[in-house]
């Protein structure tokens, strides 16, 4: 499939949702850039070796909506062509807002716990204040709208890989066909030329049994099983002469369906 495009895809999803988001293949190897990833998980997180190691670990396991290690609430899709999987697109990376009942279900901007985050950044190294800090520039998103952004973004891949494979078989489908079909054509050809080549050999045998038929007359009562000979043969070239015709009817009904199936349009 055309990468460029994939990639160009992605990032309108996170242009418009304002969520993260990469592809990975079947093996977990990364196939597309990031998009909209923040400082928080590029600069802090993923820039950490500790922090990148957990990260992958979550891009290889990750299903459904979910939460990463360090905190934030991603989405894994697999990419699915003839029900085998290829890859899988992941994104998120955002912090969730839930509804609050007191006050009419209104959704609500989540605080995170300050604390969680100090832990995981002292577990992997990094300066406390610096990743709160770039922590509150991370987006706030319901979960409603993780999940529904997740679930038209995998749609979306799935229909846009399906078809560029089957668009790259077709091509490779019609381009065995064209060149089975110019094999034909020379077959065919070569049929055409074999039974002309018989129709002369049956032409000659005509005029055998004639020349043999008046021997045999001259011959009179001498010349009697020769004459049946003759007819034996005249009645054989006849019969060739018939099949010859058959066979070229049949060479150019072949043409014909070559000629037909080569006019489909098949984009």
């Amino acid at each position: 499939m055309d990468l460029n495009e994939f990639q160009r895809i992605q990032d309108l999803f996170s242009d418009a949702t304002g969520l993260a988001a990469i592809a990975v293949d079947s093996q977990g190897e990364y196939i597309s850039r990031g998009s909209n990833f923040t400082d928080f998980c590029m600069k802090y997180t993923r820039g950490n070796a500790e922090g990148l190691k957990r990260c992958e670990k979550c891009d290889r396991e990750g299903n459904g909506s979910y939460f990463c290690h360090a905190g934030l609430m991603d989405f894994a899709a697999d990419l699915m062509i003839n029900g085998e999987k290829v890859g899988a697109v992941i994104g998120g990376q955002v912090l969730p807002q839930k509804p609050d009942p007191v006050i009419g279900g209104q959704v609500l901007p989540q605080k995170p716990d300050p604390e969680k985050f100090r832990r995981i950044a002292g577990e992997l190294g990094i300066d406390e204040e610096e990743y709160l800090k770039a922590l509150n520039k991370v987006p706030v998103r319901s979960e409603k709208m993780i999940r529904s952004s997740a679930e038209l973004f995998s749609t979306v891949m799935n229909q846009w890989i399906n078809l560029s494979y089957y668009q790259k078989i077709n091509q490779s489908k019609m381009q065995v066909f064209n060149q089975e079909s110019q094999k034909v054509q020379d077959a065919v050809g070569q049929i055409k030329t074999k039974t002309r080549e018989l129709e002369q050999t049956a032409t000659m045998e005509k005029m055998l049994s004639l020349n043999a038929s008046i021997e045999a007359g001259r011959a009179g009562r001498a010349g009697v099983g020769f004459s049946v000979v003759a007819e034996e043969i005249g009645r054989m070239a006849n019969e060739s002469s018939a099949v010859y015709e058959a066979i070229h009817e049949l060479v150019d009904s072949v043409e014909d369906s070559i000629e037909k199936m080569g006019k489909v349009d098949f984009d």
